[in-house]
C-alpha cells in the first residue's frame, strides 16, 4: 500500500453514511437512529448519500482520472466509487447491515494513515463520527445530510471532488490559494431529539482539517441571535402584504418563515414546512409525498429563508421541497425569498445557493430575484446552483 507523500498515486478514501438525509424528505428533521430511518423509507423517502458520493468521485476523477480510491466494501463507499467508474480498493468491511456511525468511526480509523485526503459522505453526525476516528490525513464532506451545520463541507458534491482533484498533499498548513494547504473547519451538531421539539441548539465537538479553499467551503452556519428586534416581523408584514386570495405559500423551516405564521395567528412550525392559504393553515408540518399533493394543480409559492453564513435557500432542512416539489411550483408560482439585511450582509457577496440534488431544478430557480429583507424592503441578488464549480 503506497504511503501518503511518498512519491506513489495521489490516494484518496471514500467513507459514506447510506442513510444520512433519509429523513429530510419526510419531513423529521434529521436521519439519526433506526427507528427515524425506518419511518423515512416507509414515507417513501430514498436514500441518497450514496448518488451523492459518487457525483463527487466522478468530478475528481474526470480531472485526476489517476486516483487510487480506498474505500469500504458495499455502500458504505465501494457502491458509490464503482457508480462514478472507478476501481476501488477496498479496505474495510461493515460488520453489520445496516451500518452505523461506529462502523464510520471503523472506516476512518482502517485508513487513516494510507491516505492523502478523506472524503466522506454524510451530515453533522457522520462528521462527528469521523471526528472520532481521530484522522491524520484532511478530510472533506461531501453534503447529504438534512442539516448540514459544520464547516467542513464542500458546498456540493462536485465542487467537493473538484477541491479533492486540485489538492496538493505536500503543501504547508495554512497556506489559502484554492488547491494548496489546509485550515481547521468546525464540527458542529444537534440534538436532533431536541431538534425535533423546536430547540435549535448547535454544540461544537471539534475541528477537522479540510483543504483550503474557503470559496468552496459551505462554512459554518450561522444565526440570527445578532439580528436586530423587529427586523423579521418586518419582513412577515412584507411577505402577509404581498399574499394574494385563492393562492397557496409553502413555509419552509426557520424563525423569519415563523413570523409570517405568527403575524397571520397561525401555529407554524419552526423546522418543518406548512402550507397556508387565504391566511388560514392548510397543513403542518408536511412530508414531499404529502406537499406534492398540496401543490399540484395550484398556483403555489415557496417562501424560504437564507441560512446565515452559508447562503443556501433550497437543500438545507428543507428537503421537503424536492425536485420534484419545486418544479411544480416555479410552474404555477415562484419563489419569495426571505433574509434580514443583517443575513446578506453576511454573506459578503457571495451568492444565494440552491442544492436540491437535480441540476434542473436548481437551474429554475437561478439568476436574480428580489430578497425581501424588510416591510416595503427588498434587495435583488442572485441564486446559482451549488453545482457551479467556485472561483479559488
Amino acid at each position: 500500500m503506497t504511503v501518503p507523500g511518498d512519491g506513489g498515486a495521489f490516494t484518496v478514501g471514500l467513507v459514506v453514511n447510506p442513510v444520512a438525509g433519509v429523513g429530510g424528505p419526510a419531513g423529521l428533521k434529521g436521519s439519526d437512529g433506526a427507528e427515524i430511518q425506518r419511518r423515512a423509507l416507509a414515507a417513501g423517502a430514498s436514500p441518497r448519500a450514496g448518488g451523492r458520493a459518487a457525483q463527487a468521485v466522478l468530478a475528481l476523477l474526470a480531472r485526476r482520472p489517476e486516483t487510487r480510491i480506498l474505500t469500504v466494501a458495499g455502500p458504505m463507499g465501494e457502491d458509490s466509487a464503482r457508480a462514478a467508474g472507478a476501481v476501488p480498493e477496498l479496505v474495510w468491511s461493515v460488520p453489520r447491515d445496516p451500518s452505523s456511525g461506529a462502523d464510520t468511526t471503523a472506516a476512518v480509523e482502517a485508513m487513516r494513515d494510507a491516505v492523502d485526503l478523506l472524503l466522506f459522505a454524510g451530515g453533522d453526525g457522520t462528521a462527528r463520527d469521523v471526528l472520532d476516528g481521530s484522522p491524520s490525513c484532511p478530510v472533506l464532506g461531501v453534503p447529504a445530510g438534512v442539516k448540514v451545520y459544520s464547516g467542513c463541507f464542500a458546498v456540493s458534491p462536485a465542487t467537493a471532488g473538484v477541491m479533492a482533484a486540485e489538492f496538493a498533499r505536500d503543501a504547508p498548513a495554512g497556506v489559502e490559494d484554492g488547491t494548496a494547504g489546509t485550515i481547521e473547519a468546525e464540527v458542529v451538531d444537534l440534538d436532533e431529539e431536541a431538534y425535533r421539539r423546536g430547540a435549535v441548539s448547535p454544540r461544537l465537538y471539534g475541528t477537522l482539517r479540510v483543504p483550503a479553499a474557503r470559496a468552496r467551503l459551505s462554512g459554518r452556519k450561522v444565526g440570527s441571535s445578532s439580528t436586530a428586534p423587529g427586523s423579521a416581523e418586518g419582513v412577515a408584514a412584507e411577505v402577509v402584504a404581498r399574499m394574494r386570495p385563492g393562492v397557496r405559500y409553502v413555509l419552509g423551516p426557520g424563525a423569519t418563515t415563523m413570523a409570517v405564521g405568527r403575524l397571520l395567528g397561525l401555529a407554524t412550525t419552526l423546522l418543518g414546512v406548512d402550507v397556508i392559504q387565504d391566511g388560514g393553515l392548510v397543513a403542518a408540518d408536511v412530508a414531499e409525498r404529502d406537499l406534492l399533493n398540496l401543490v399540484d394543480g395550484r398556483e403555489t409559492h415557496a417562501v424560504v429563508s437564507v441560512i446565515g453564513g452559508q447562503g443556501f435557500v433550497l437543500g438545507r432542512g428543507n428537503q421537503q421541497i424536492s425536485p420534484a416539489v419545486l418544479k411544480k411550483i416555479v410552474a404555477s408560482g415562484g419563489l419569495l425569498v426571505l433574509a434580514t439585511q443583517q443575513k446578506l450582509a453576511g454573506l459578503n457577496g457571495r451568492p444565494l445557493l440552491a442544492d436540491t440534488g437535480d441540476p434542473e431544478a436548481d437551474a429554475l430557480v437561478e439568476g436574480y430575484v428580489p430578497v425581501i429583507t424588510g416591510h416595503r424592503e427588498s434587495a435583488l441578488y442572485r441564486i446559482r446552483s451549488a453545482i457551479e464549480e467556485f472561483p479559488a
